[in-house]
């Protein structure tokens, strides 16, 4: 009852004033006036709608009185249908009467919000609410004003994750500097100690240290190559792209692994059609992507599980898609497996999956993954067909 007591008072108010106007304007001078009214008018709603800020008034009991189109697209409505509805229907957990009220809290707390939304679609606004009275104090109302910062946030998140990985690289690289030089100490004494057995004269004695040293070397050569690849996936170079068959180079990281298959009793159900073209890519960083993922698989799965490897053609991508009967991953765990060192092993290191994000996006590459908690994960790795590319590319064709 208090809202329609308002609403006719404002309105008498407004006639009032418009009346007492008019009596005062010839029949020239009226129409001039309501001429101009009208154009300011339609060059206020111009401009509005023009605007890339999505622009909300709301009435003073915090219903939506007016919203320029790309609040529409925003929040998802269309004005003729939310006109009249309350604002806490698209924007909750706001006290809005509190605000229009110029509550000193909560105005404090609204001057600037970033809010994430899911519908229509997902973004990430920034808003930020004047109250009318703020103003001017006869006005009762407010004005909610949006930015779309999606893709700010998406440049800060890029940013920080170069930066980080370039302190993670620093750091990797220390640590190799500081591991190398004492295995090239060890290599050097090896040597050394190689060259003193040879001139023993006991033969059982020399054969049998010739063979340690032998096994000591052979050692440190294996350390030293560990490093250098740890930091060659860690800090990859530009891919140097050659036409390869994806399932080829799958098949060259099982065999690779085929004693850890082996000593696990790990079932590899393979599908590679053979009319699946093949794709750019740098054959090294591909195979130490699969050499990953198959890694994580067969990790997550106890003794005798089932890993299905298959590739499939679309328009645009060839992919591989790796599916085991693990446990699935949880989902509150699912954004943080490309964050460097993280793991949930006891044994991982955590950069697995960050180097198989990284040698996927230098070849322009995606990666999906579906998991059910309890039972198991499909990973597709998609990597872009170079004759899609082109076509993409071509000339467009003209009908004579």
């Amino acid at each position: 009852m208090r809202r329609n007591d308002t609403v006719l008072s404002m309105k008498r108010e407004f006639f009032d004033k418009l009346v007492d106007r008019l009596d005062h304007l010839d029949k020239g001078s009226l129409q001039s006036y309501f001429l101009r009214l009208a154009r300011e008018k339609g060059l206020m709603e111009t401009i509005f709608q023009a605007l890339e800020e999505g622009i909300i008034v709301l009435d003073p009991e915090a219903q939506i009185s007016f919203a320029n189109r790309a609040a529409e697209q925003f929040l998802g409505f269309k004005l003729a249908n939310a006109q009249g509805t309350p604002i806490q229907r698209y924007l909750k957990d706001i006290h809005w009467d509190l605000v229009l009220d110029l509550d000193e809290y909560e105005w404090s707390q609204l001057v600037r919000r970033e809010i994430e939304i899911t519908y229509p679609q997902h973004r990430f606004m920034e808003f930020y609410v004047v109250p009318l009275a703020a103003v001017d104090e006869k006005e009762e109302g407010a004005v909610v004003i949006f930015r779309d910062v999606t893709r700010e946030r998406e440049s800060t998140a890029e940013s920080i994750e170069s930066e980080r990985l370039h302190a993670l690289s620093l750091l990797a690289a220390g640590v190799a500097h500081e591991i190398g030089n004492p295995l090239n100490s060890i290599n050097i004494h090896l040597q050394l100690l190689d060259r003193e057995i040879g001139c023993l004269e006991n033969e059982g004695a020399k054969t049998e240290l010739k063979e340690l040293v032998d096994v000591s070397r052979k050692e440190v050569a294996r350390l030293d190559t560990i490093i250098r690849q740890f930091l060659k996936a860690l800090r990859p170079s530009m891919p140097e792209r050659k036409p390869h068959r994806l399932s080829e180079l799958v098949e060259e990281t099982l065999e690779v692994m085929k004693h850890e298959l082996k000593d696990r009793r790990m079932l590899i159900e393979t599908d590679f059609p053979a009319k699946i073209p093949p794709v750019a890519v740098d054959e090294t960083q591909v195979k130490q992507v699969f050499f990953n993922v198959i890694k994580n698989a067969l990790q997550a799965m106890d003794d005798g599980g089932i890993l299905k490897i298959e590739t499939h053609v679309s328009d645009r991508f060839v992919s591989v898609a790796l599916e085991d009967n693990g446990p699935g991953i949880d989902p509150d765990q699912l954004g943080a497996i490309y964050e460097p060192y993280y793991t949930t092993k006891t044994e991982g290191t955590g950069l697995g999956m960050m180097i198989v994000q990284r040698i996927m996006r230098d070849h322009g590459g995606e990666i999906e993954i579906n998991t059910e908690f309890g039972r198991g994960t499909r990973l597709t790795l998609r990597f872009p067909r170079e004759d899609a590319r082109l076509n993409l590319l071509g000339a467009p064709h003209h009908n004579e």
